[in-house]
């Protein structure tokens, strides 16, 4: 009877010890730290197979170990640590106990950081914002259209499959998007989104640390952010801190109960954005907002809970310290809770007071999108630390201006009153202003396919104040006729960026004659930009529209930039007389689109259909 006892007590020890010995850490985030860093407080996030019963030590004298958190969820840890300023570069181990017996170390690595890191320019003025969408752009790595384990695989015949569009596809062409005048370019999502469908456009991550596989790998994400800083160019990145993909791994093993909005259960969102200024808005009513989901693969984050809070701050600084980027777009930026969007803005600008981050509000109020920028006198108190908003208000005005016939209340009307609301904004000039995006018709859709009023819109947001940025594709009309509203079709594949296709719009072969017209057309505004002081720095005065002629000039204290729009059917002379107040005493300008010189008389002939832009220089 002892005998059997003794042996089962024998038997009960070495699989406690089996146990034991058999856990192991699946993650730390994030997966490193600089030295240096204004936010030298860091919460690491522990993940493995039932490791809450374990205690921890860390025996440096340069890291300060504050606090062990255990939390609902047996498979996390959380650790609070503190990296001293004067901790040297290295590996420092983090000791996992039960009682008195070591079960296992991880060597977390310190590293020293980047000279200047701190001081990196986001952008501004002087620039112009290539957008793409990196699976439809080009294929410079075949070898990674599919990856074994992953359940999305490559479809190029699907509108919303994968089609292989890569970061070395980007990198292969950086040239041709530089030789375009582009001075920055925005990534759609690259984190990896290991959903089983319709994972191509990267909204829905389910790793906030790795680029997905199919597009490459963290260095390669790296490897082409230096590549174009070598050219001039730099590289914004898309982020989202609203929500993940359904499949990320912590969503499907939360660490605690409300990680998740709604506990994990779906709950669509209202789209109620009005909801974070109104005045009488119910709670109610901001929580449906705020709280709910995109859509059932989109869970919506829970940036009330303080664990999560932390991780999402954090992970943005480690992306910008480890890759160099210069900006961060931030996609549905009213959606997440607002005063956890401030704690992550002013959190990012304090690390780097000349980073720019601008964020998506979709709203064609300029009331509501301004409300977001940092500096605006809010009526509710509210305190935002963000740089840039995206101006949907003027993108919309500006395609109504050009499509619609002129009337009292169409045109270029529409285009005037949206930019007279600017007084909105405490810094209009940081806009970001586009013609189309990744989630709206083509501009040349948007202009029913008329070439004139294509060249006027490129004009106008290559003159007009805030930050321009172009969808891929834009500078050859690519569009989406007939399929209004449609993403896949939106985001087509940009041709000659895969083997074999026949028409390549990187080198010009096949391409129409108009194409060829409409891509020289904006490399040449563009590269004309880069140079013009009066465009990056200058103030502002619009007149207001008359039958088909709207006009604005940029101005210095010493030189004019006058632009003129002319969607009439006929020359229009226009009289100079109304423009005495800012062009007195000129009497000379250099034509740019036509390259040429003129002599300023009573009357300035616009041909018809037309814009125009005059230099105007004592």
């Amino acid at each position: 009877m002892l005998k059997r006892l003794y042996l089962t007590l024998l038997t009960l020890i070495a699989a406690t010890t089996t146990s034991l010995f058999s856990q192991t850490i699946e993650r730390v985030e994030p997966p490193n730290w600089w030295v240096g860093m204004e936010h030298n407080e860091i919460q690491l996030l522990v993940y493995g197979d039932e490791i809450a019963d374990l205690d921890v030590r860390i025996p440096s004298g340069f890291i300060d170990f504050k606090t062990l958190t255990k939390v609902e969820n047996p498979n996390y840890l959380f650790l609070d640590i503190t990296i001293d300023e004067n901790t040297p570069p290295g590996l420092y181990p983090i000791q996992f106990f039960k009682g008195d017996t070591k079960i296992f170390t991880y060597d977390y690595p310190v590293k020293e950081r980047d000279p200047n890191s701190a001081v990196r320019k986001g952008f501004n003025t002087t620039d112009v914002i290539y957008l793409i969408t990196p699976d439809r752009f080009a294929n410079g790595d075949p070898d990674n259209d599919s990856i074994n384990g992953m359940e999305d695989r490559l479809n190029r015949d699907g509108n919303f499959g994968r089609h292989g569009g890569d970061i070395q596809g980007i990198r292969d062409h950086l040239d041709y998007i530089a030789d375009l005048g582009f001075t920055a370019v925005w990534l759609n999502p690259v984190l990896e989104n290991d959903m089983p469908r319709a994972s191509y456009h990267g909204y829905a991550a389910t790793d906030f640390y790795a680029v997905d596989r199919r597009f490459g790998t963290n260095e390669e994400y790296k490897e082409l952010i230096n590549a174009a800083e070598e050219r001039g160019m730099k590289v914004i990145m898309d982020m989202i801190m609203n929500h993940s993909g359904s499949q990320h791994w912590f969503v499907l093993d939360p660490p605690m109960d409300d990680w998740i909005n709604h506990q994990g259960d779906f709950k669509q969102t209202t789209h109620m954005r009005q909801t974070n200024l109104d005045p009488y808005a119910s709670e109610y009513d901001k929580k449906a907002f705020s709280d709910g989901w995109f859509v059932r693969s989109m869970p919506d984050l829970n940036q009330r809970n303080e664990f999560m809070s932390r991780y999402l701050i954090q992970n943005t600084l480690w992306w910008i310290e480890y890759s160099g980027i210069s900006a961060i777009r931030m996609d549905t930026y009213p959606y997440p809770d607002k005063d956890f969007m401030t704690d992550w803005t002013c959190s990012v600008m304090q690390e780097y007071p000349d980073f720019n981050i601008v964020g998506e509000e979709w709203s064609l109020n300029p009331v509501i999108v301004s409300y977001w920028q940092a500096g605006k006198e809010t009526h509710d108190g509210y305190k935002s630390c963000l740089p840039s908003v995206m101006d949907f208000p003027l993108q919309s005005a500006v395609s109504d201006g050009l499509s619609e016939e002129e009337n009292w209340n169409s045109g270029f009307i529409k285009a005037y009153e949206m930019l007279a609301n600017d007084f909105l904004y405490p810094d209009p000039s940081n806009l970001v202003i586009f013609p189309d995006n990744h989630d709206m018709d083509r501009f040349y859709t948007q202009v029913n396919s008329d070439f004139d009023l294509y060249k006027m819109g490129m004009i106008y947001y290559a003159t007009m104040r805030g930050v321009p940025q172009f969808y891929y594709g834009t500078e050859i009309l690519m569009d989406n006729n007939g399929h209004p509203g449609d993403h896949g079709v939106i985001r087509t594949d940009f041709p000659g960026g895969w083997e074999g296709d026949p028409v390549n719009a990187f080198t010009g072969d096949g391409l129409t004659d108009q194409q060829k017209e409409a891509q020289n057309y904006l490399k040449h505004l563009l590269n004309w930009r880069k140079n013009s002081e009066l465009v990056h720095y200058g103030d502002l005065m619009q007149f207001a529209p008359e039958q088909g002629v709207y006009s604005y000039v940029r101005y210095n204290d010493k030189d004019r930039l006058l632009v003129i729009f002319n969607k009439r059917s006929e020359s229009v002379q226009v009289p100079m007389s109304k423009y005495q107040e800012i062009i007195s005493g000129f009497r000379s300008a250099y034509d740019v689109i036509n390259n040429r010189d003129i002599e300023i008389g009573d009357r300035l002939e616009v041909p018809p259909r037309t814009a125009l832009l005059f230099e105007f220089k004592k």
